[in-house]
């Protein structure tokens, strides 16, 4: 009946236009207004109802309480357990990727030439931190470097942003591990990205600012010319203490080795440790009478003093396999037990955190997120257009409100200097992420704060270096600080300028229709693209800028071109308010997807059916046109 809409009639069988449009690729993960979902229709981003489907304490007998507590206790033992086996499998991959990158990552810092281009700086930093997997020892080739004045401060300043941005591939790694289900790896990848989101967003801006007045290198003199250093301070040692007693037991690296070989003094081809001590032994009468040895020092006329040297006793201290066979085996080893113990954590938590254990939890960690999730496109006005309300708010008062994100930082800072390790502590927020009992508008100021908190380490671990290579320490470490405190100041303070969560819920969306994107993005993000960065920079600066140049310029005319077509279309001529004249491989990952989906086996990089239906509809205007309401 073509009057049919007039009083308001809609066929409960024909197609949802308005739940089509914005469910579409085209405007998922965008900080544009809420979508207007319908009754019934479930938002991707709001939190789950962890219900408990058990019975209730009071319904329970003597003898079911008790098995309940029991079993309780138990999970509890287990999560612990697992999350220590967690934390050591990280210690482990770490120690995997030293072996496998140190002499490259020496090698690397090694020509000071390509070392005075800021683009080569960035890219190696990045590569570094990615071969050895520790910012730390990153931060400390660089110190020894500016110490030895193999370096300069400023060139350093680059290097050290490029060390920030590859600490997040640890995160990334981690969510790989709940790839099995779509909706966890949806909240679990979104949470990974937007802490590399925001450490390239914060390079894009900072670097070229840094390179034409030297604002970090400036604010950090300063800063070091206004305190009186006073060496001998000492980070807390709580989490090493916890887990080296196991690590130890495995392997042992000799770190100085990689700081060496970037300054030219190597002295040891192995970065595995033989010999971890020394002991004093004394040899009293004549030598040729075959004297007696004793421990301690030599007080007697006739008696010598020897040095004996204490081997380690770890797993590979006697091997005679290299340091790369070695690497390789923990490699395995350690992202075995570290994707079985991510899925049994993932597997105790959603059985622990159900009923008012889940909404209590919620409650106190997403308190405030409200004006987070309002800046990066509507996640809790969705839940509750969805019909999921969700825990009731503990934000503080009205007036004060916005003070609940700034206290995620602090504590996110906490917790990692606490813990010595920014890697453990995104690592640890990825699969409550998945799991959804943190949102990502709150995991975003945690993230943050775990910037600044492992600045605040390397902080104190620059008071313990020794006289001559203090300034220089102390310098490095606060151009890392400044560096972050300057990222938040861009990206978080404006809360319509918190554009890196709209941008990993868009990533987000992407790898819950097409896994392979999140390998994609793992590869050019921290692998292909500053390598091919890197090669650029060696051509030359003039090589770099006709290359770089108009790239650059092409991806800001294609965002802006976008923003267009969602926000303002009239503004733009007829033929760019839409993408449809251009070649399906370049306007839809579809026909990228059917191409690997024949080499993935049994489908596991397909999406689900019912995704792949609506992606046709989707990108087909000519099937949203015909069907009739």
């Amino acid at each position: 009946m073509p009057n049919s809409l007039i009083g308001g009639q809609v066929s409960p069988a024909t197609l949802d236009t308005v739940g089509l449009e914005d469910r579409s690729p085209g405007n998922a993960g965008t900080s544009s207004s809420a979508p207007n979902l319908e009754e019934g229709d479930m938002d991707p981003w709001a939190l789950p109802q962890l219900k408990d489907t058990g019975q209730s304490w009071k319904e329970l007998s003597v003898a079911g309480r008790m098995l309940r507590v029991a079993v309780g206790v138990l999970k509890a033992c287990g999560l612990l357990g697992c999350l220590y086996l967690f934390i050591c499998s990280l210690d482990i991959l770490s120690s995997a990727f030293q072996l496998l990158g140190s002499e490259v990552a020496g090698d690397i810092f090694k020509d000071n030439v390509v070392l005075s281009n800021p683009v080569a700086g960035l890219v190696i930093g990045v590569l570094v931190t990615v071969l050895v997997q520790s910012s730390s020892t990153s931060s400390s080739i660089v110190v020894s470097m500016v110490a030895s004045k193999l370096l300069t401060v400023r060139a350093s300043v680059p290097i050290i942003m490029g060390v920030n941005v590859g600490t997040s591939i640890t995160s990334t790694l981690v969510s790989m591990a709940q790839s099995g289900n779509r909706e966890e790896f949806r909240r679990a990848f979104a949470g990974s990205a937007v802490h590399g989101i925001f450490n390239w967003l914060s390079v894009l801006v900072l670097l070229p600012l840094e390179s034409a007045v030297a604002g970090l290198e400036t604010l950090s003199g300063l800063a070091l010319s206004a305190i009186s250093l006073q060496p001998g301070g000492h980070a807390p040692d709580i989490l090493k203490v916890l887990t080296q007693p196991l690590t130890h037991l495995i392997v042992q690296l000799d770190a100085d080795v990689i700081t060496n070989s970037a300054t030219g003094n190597a002295t040891n081809s192995s970065l595995i440790k033989r010999w971890c001590g020394t002991r004093a032994q004394t040899t009293t009468g004549n030598s040729s009478n075959g004297g007696a040895a004793t421990p301690g020092p030599c007080h007697e006329r006739n008696c010598s003093a020897t040095t004996e040297q204490l081997p380690c006793h770890h797993l590979f201290a006697h091997t005679t396999l290299t340091d790369l066979a070695v690497g390789f085996i923990l490699l395995a080893a350690s992202l075995l037990v570290l994707c079985t113990c991510l899925v049994l954590i993932v597997k105790l938590l959603n059985s622990v955190l159900r009923g008012r254990i889940a909404q209590a939890i919620r409650t106190i960690i997403n308190a405030g997120a409200q004006g987070g999730e309002d800046a990066g496109g509507g996640g809790r006005a969705r839940g509750r257009a969805a019909g999921d309300r969700g825990p009731p708010s503990a934000d503080f008062p009205f007036p004060f409100s916005w003070l609940s994100g700034y206290l995620a930082i602090l504590v996110g800072a906490g917790l990692t200097f606490v813990l010595q390790s920014s890697s453990v502590f995104t690592a640890a927020i990825v699969p409550l992420l998945g799991v959804g009992v943190i949102s990502l508008e709150r995991a975003y100021p945690l993230l943050l704060g775990s910037n600044i908190g492992t600045t605040t380490t390397a902080l104190l671990a620059a008071l313990a270096s020794p006289a001559s290579m203090l300034s220089s320490a102390i310098q490095v470490a606060l151009i890392h600080f400044f560096f972050n405190l300057a990222g938040i100041l861009l990206w978080y303070v404006v809360p319509p300028l918190r554009l890196p969560i709209p941008l990993a819920k868009r990533f987000g969306d992407l790898t819950a229709r097409y896994r392979w994107v999140a390998v994609a993005y793992l590869l050019l993000s921290f692998l292909l693209l500053p390598l091919a960065a890197f090669g650029l920079s060696l051509a030359g600066d003039t090589a770099l800028a006709a290359v770089g140049g108009p790239l650059l310029a092409l991806l800001l005319l294609v965002v802006l071109v976008n923003v267009l077509q969602r926000r303002r279309p009239a503004w733009l001529p007829r033929a760019l308010r839409s993408w449809a004249w251009l070649p399906r491989g370049l306007r839809s990952l579809e026909p990228w997807d059917r191409l690997l989906g024949r080499c993935c086996p049994c489908g596991a990089c397909s999406p689900p059916r019912a995704a792949a239906k609506e992606a046709h509809c989707y990108e087909n205007p000519e099937i949203l046109a015909s069907q009739s309401l």
